[in-house]
């Protein structure tokens, strides 16, 4: 009786182990900025539900995340529309959110990279007020009105924030102040880590700010977004992007993760985000009692 015992045993921890490696391996990257890890540990959690062993390399740099997924060190990013068109593609035309997708869709197919059903939420730059200057000037609404109010102001006075890399990119500063023809020189802008950009902000240090749009701290230091009234900023609606031939593998993935890119819009994006910038919750956690809420079936 107990030699039939220890067999039954092995039978079915072998069974066991054979069910476990038969789970698809999946590799996601996440940039090194709060959504990514958000993004990359809500999308692991879940797929876990669905079968697949995932395994998150986090911290990665722009380029550096793109070459491993091109390499096949990764089978999956979170990407945004406007980085790889501008960034990995150099397409320079103003194009609608629609058009930015399927432009990039096609010529990330050429790369051997297959762009998903798209999220509900874009994380572009934006402009800011502080809540100081908001009461203030109720009447600074856009841009162009910004740029009209920093007009109006003498030498080295309404300081606008930037981080240092939206400032020395040509497709940054230089681009908004041409098209907006705006009065910002060495002496009315800061450049700073992206960080303290809402710490000045939030402390009435600076007239505005260079602020992206689906920032959890947006609402938490009660800043104002200002409309992009000549649409300088490219879309950077967010989508699973996963390598052609692991999607081939793989095929049901792609109505995997559908019903979860659909959860996020720019609002529930700023609330994730900000229960980690704001709040100090772990990502894993906020990952887990998200996914607690939005049940998928």
């Amino acid at each position: 009786m107990n030699k039939l015992t220890l067999i039954l045993s092995c039978v079915l921890l072998f069974a066991g182990i054979a069910q476990a490696a038969e789970k698809p391996v999946i590799r996601i990257g996440a940039r090194v900025f709060t959504e990514q890890t958000l993004l990359a540990e809500i999308t692991a959690q879940y797929l876990r539900t669905k079968g697949y062993d995932t395994r998150v390399t986090g911290g990665l740099g722009s380029n550096l995340a793109r070459s491993a997924q091109e390499s096949g060190q990764l089978d999956m990013l979170w990407e945004y529309t406007g980085v790889s068109l501008v960034n990995y593609n150099h397409v320079d035309e103003k194009l609608s959110s629609e058009q930015s997708y399927a432009r990039v869709k096609e010529l990330d197919a050429k790369k051997g990279l297959a762009w998903l059903s798209p999220s509900r939420f874009s994380n572009t730059y934006a402009l800011a007020l502080p809540e100081n200057v908001a009461k203030e000037f109720p009447q600074i609404n856009s841009i162009s009105d910004l740029t009209q109010a920093l007009a109006q102001t003498t030498k080295g006075t309404r300081l606008v924030a930037l981080d240092t890399e939206f400032a020395n990119r040509s497709d940054g500063l230089d681009g908004m102040v041409k098209l907006y023809d705006m009065n910002l020189t060495r002496e009315n802008t800061r450049q700073m880590d992206a960080g303290l950009v809402y710490t000045a902000l939030r402390n009435g240090q600076v007239f505005a700010g260079l602020v992206y749009t689906t920032d959890g701290r947006l609402s938490a230091f009660k800043l104002k977004l200002l409309a992009d009234d000549k649409h300088y900023f490219p879309d950077y609606t967010a989508a699973p992007v996963v390598r052609q031939a692991y999607l081939d593998a793989h095929p049901q993935l792609a109505a995997d993760l559908k019903p979860l890119a659909a959860l996020f819009d720019d609002e529930t994006m700023r609330q994730l985000n900000a229960r980690v910038d704001v709040d100090h919750e772990s990502p894993s956690t906020v990952a887990a009692d998200f996914l607690r809420q939005h049940p998928i079936n």
